[in-house]
C-alpha cells in the first residue's frame, strides 16, 4: 500500500472479530513505531502488548479508576456499569499500550519532545497496522493519566501512558474519511512582509 494512501484511507475502526493476530504482524506493527523520529535519538517509547488474559488486568484497572467516580460503587446499576468497564480490553484481540519514558539526561532534552516522539511512534503503528489489513483505533482519556495505570505498566515517575491501540481484522469497511482543504489551514510566508498579515 502507498504511503498516500494508507494515510488517506485509514480510519479508526473498533468493530474488530476475535480472530487472533499472528505474531509477526504484531511485530511489524511495533517496529514500524521504532521508526519514529526522536530528537537526539532517545528513542522514548515503551510498547507493552496485551493479548488473551493478558488485557484482564488492564479491565481491572480502568473499573478501579471508574469506582473512585462513583456514589455508591455497589449499587446493582453501577456493578453492571464496572462489569462492562472491566471489558472494555477485550474488544480487539491485541491491545497495545504506548508509553513514554522520558530520557532526561542530557540538558538539551526537552520533554515536549519526547512526548512528540512517542505520539510520532503512534501514528506510525496505525498507518503500519493498516497496511498490514487490519483494523484499530487509538483510546485516550482521563484514565490514561491516572496514576494506577502508571503504576500497572510500571513506569517511572516521569513516565506515562499515552494510549491504548486496539487491532484486530474488521468486520466492516469504513466510509472514507473527509477533511478541509489544507489550503485552508495553510500560510505561505515568502517574504517579511507576510508575517505583517498574520
Amino acid at each position: 500500500m502507498d504511503v498516500f494512501e494508507a494515510i488517506k484511507s485509514r480510519r479508526s475502526n473498533g468493530l474488530v472479530s476475535d480472530k487472533p493476530v499472528p505474531k509477526e504482524i504484531i511485530d511489524k506493527i511495533l517496529e514500524a513505531g521504532t521508526w519514529a523520529p526522536s530528537h537526539f535519538k532517545t528513542e522514548p517509547w515503551k510498547f507493552f502488548v496485551l493479548t488473551g488474559e493478558g488485557r484482564l488486568a488492564l479491565g481491572k484497572v480502568l473499573a478501579e479508576i471508574a469506582k473512585r467516580d462513583m456514589e455508591n460503587p455497589l449499587s446493582e446499576t453501577n456493578q453492571k456499569k464496572l462489569e462492562k468497564i472491566c471489558e472494555k480490553p477485550l474488544r480487539a484481540p491485541v491491545v497495545m499500550t504506548v508509553a513514554v519514558e522520558p530520557n532526561l539526561k542530557s540538558e538539551k532534552v526537552i520533554i515536549q519532545e519526547e512526548y512528540g516522539a512517542v505520539y510520532a511512534a503512534i501514528q506510525n503503528m496505525l498507518l503500519a497496522a493498516h497496511a498490514l489489513g487490519l483494523g484499530g483505533y487509538w483510546r485516550t482519556g482521563k484514565p490514561t493519566y491516572d496514576p494506577l495505570m502508571k503504576e500497572l505498566f510500571g513506569l517511572s515517575e516521569k513516565g506515562e501512558v499515552l494510549g491504548f491501540l486496539y487491532f484486530g481484522y474488521t468486520k466492516r469497511e469504513m466510509a472514507a474519511g473527509k477533511r478541509r482543504p489544507y489550503e485552508e489551514v495553510t500560510k505561505w510566508l515568502t517574504s517579511n512582509s507576510d508575517f505583517d498579515e498574520l
